[in-house]
């Protein structure tokens, strides 16, 4: 039982009823969330109606997936920090005696929902948090300009972001940069750049981009023609969501996208090889020294968590590694 003092009145929230309220969002539905709980969904659906009626509001929305209410973020965030305050005093406990209820094994580890721009998530994520033990993840893959909106939901305690300001209850650490250079193969550029990346060019040539939030090629295009007084071009496009098919996309010939930095990792490609203006293979750089730059922040969760803490320090030494620093 935690309770919160709030308007002069001592609100006392249910453990349990919290535990409900999370897994129905983090599930999508009352009968996952039954399944993860090992409990009827109508266990759950009496759990969080009587979390709603002593927050006084509907906190879930019952879409499919469900979704939370405002209010229903509020006390999302709090099921978060509560269960992973919880785990961490287990833990800390350390296991129970084999004589007493309990079975002795070790305790579960404790989940870290965290959301995560998929380049990164291609390349330097992953041996960062394989090094964290005792904890699981649960990531959530959105546009690096996007992920940060998942914090004050209450979905994620921490997201990779390329948002610098922190959101309210967060804060914000600088990674790195992950660097970009426009590139073809060999055919694409001699077929549409006969001429190099005029601004007819580009205008006609094909484009890949990773989904409609990505915005890494507009931003070199617009770049582009700002500097010759031009209209800014509207290529075709290829909508490609998928880092592996992306890069497939591209050795293909689908048309021009933007590749990875040349030669070190932090890249949606990873480590590239070949000289200058190559990018490996039959895949070439449109302009040698065209780049676009993305700065990556941390922002987590202003919470005294020692698993947080684990959890940030092993993704900041791994893309001190792994970014460009300045």
């Amino acid at each position: 039982m935690k309770r919160s003092f709030i308007y002069g009145v001592t609100m006392r929230w249910d453990s349990r009823q919290l535990e409900a309220l999370a897994a129905v969002v983090t599930e999508g539905s009352f009968e996952a969330a039954a399944h993860a709980l090992h409990v009827t969904p109508s266990a759950v659906s009496q759990r969080v109606r009587a979390l709603e009626s002593t927050a006084g509001s509907v906190l879930v929305r019952r879409t499919r997936p469900v979704a939370p209410t405002e209010p229903g973020r509020t006390l999302l965030r709090l099921a978060r920090q509560v269960e992973l305050l919880g785990a961490e005093a287990v833990r800390e406990l350390g296991p129970r005696d084999a004589d007493d209820d309990g079975t002795g094994a070790p305790p579960r580890p404790v989940t870290v929902p965290i959301a995560v721009n998929a380049d990164s998530l291609a390349t330097w994520v992953m041996p960062a948090l394989a090094r964290v033990e005792g904890v699981c993840f649960d990531l959530h893959r959105d546009d690096q300009d996007r992920t940060v909106d998942l914090l004050p939901a209450g979905v994620v305690m921490a997201a990779i972001t390329s948002q610098r300001d922190p959101v309210q209850g967060c804060t914000s650490t600088f990674l790195g940069v992950t660097r970009y250079r426009p590139a073809a193969t060999r055919e694409v550029i001699d077929r549409w750049f006969p001429d190099g990346p005029t601004i007819e060019a580009l205008g006609r040539a094909p484009m890949l981009v990773f989904n409609r939030a990505d915005d890494l090629q507009d931003a070199w295009l617009r770049e582009r023609a700002a500097a010759a007084g031009a209209a800014v071009p509207d290529p075709p496009r290829h909508h490609v969501p998928s880092t592996t098919e992306y890069v497939d996309g591209i050795r293909r010939g689908l048309g021009w996208g933007m590749w990875g930095p040349l030669p070190g990792p932090g890249s949606r490609f990873g480590m590239l090889d070949g000289g200058p203006g190559h990018a490996g293979g039959q895949v070439a750089l449109l302009e040698g020294d065209a780049v676009v730059d993305v700065p990556v922040y941390l922002q987590q969760w202003k919470l005294r968590s020692t698993v947080l803490d684990r959890v940030a320090e092993a993704l900041r030494l791994e893309a001190r590694r792994a970014l460009p620093q300045r």
